[in-house]
């Protein structure tokens, strides 16, 4: 067996380890989700040299510098766009339960919200039975009148179990627990 090619990986791993970082949620709903379009940075630079050589000179250069990243990728504009119809698709899903919460535009941390969501109604789901039961109840209602005779869970007709534990009433007062000797 090859100790040296273990003890390589076992050293690599654990150098790996020193740089991996944890990784840490991200608030969707204040991020841009990486669109950058470039970035701006300025920069100065002092260089000081010195030569050994016959007069013994000292030189100095101090630089001012300019620099412009440009990022691979779809170009700024489509890239702002899509920010703006996520936060817009996110508003149409939302403002339905912030204009119907008043409260909300009384709380001045909310102000901002509140106004974004001025006079966005949201369209109804008219897909829903009158009687506003979902599907699985329905389907379930039809599996108990099919077989009357089983119990199903969450059922809220299900008999009273034949344990021999029983409830205390209403107003039955707990004893205390024992104090500890230490």
């Amino acid at each position: 067996m090859n100790y040296y090619f273990t003890g390589l990986l076992i050293l690599a791993l654990t150098i790996l380890a020193l740089f991996v970082e944890p990784a840490y949620p991200r608030n969707e709903y204040l991020n841009e989700y990486g669109v950058r379009c470039g970035e701006m940075e300025i920069s100065t630079e002092r260089r000081d040299t010195d030569y050994n050589y016959s007069d013994s000179n000292t030189h100095e250069d101090q630089y001012l510098r300019f620099t412009y990243r440009k990022y691979l990728g779809t170009d700024c504009k489509t890239s702002k766009e899509n920010v703006a119809i996520k936060q817009q698709l996110e508003l149409m899903k939302m403002c339905g339960r912030v204009n119907s919460n008043p409260s909300l535009a009384l709380n001045e941390n909310f102000a901002l919200l509140v106004s974004k969501c001025r006079g966005v109604t949201p369209a109804r789901d008219n897909t829903r039975p009158s009687d506003s039961q979902s599907l699985w109840d329905d389907m379930k209602d039809d599996y108990k009148k099919e077989n009357p005779e089983l119990n199903l869970m969450g059922d809220k007709f299900i008999e009273p179990s034949k344990s021999k534990l029983k409830m205390p009433p209403k107003d039955y007062i707990l004893p205390l627990p024992k104090p500890k000797d230490d």
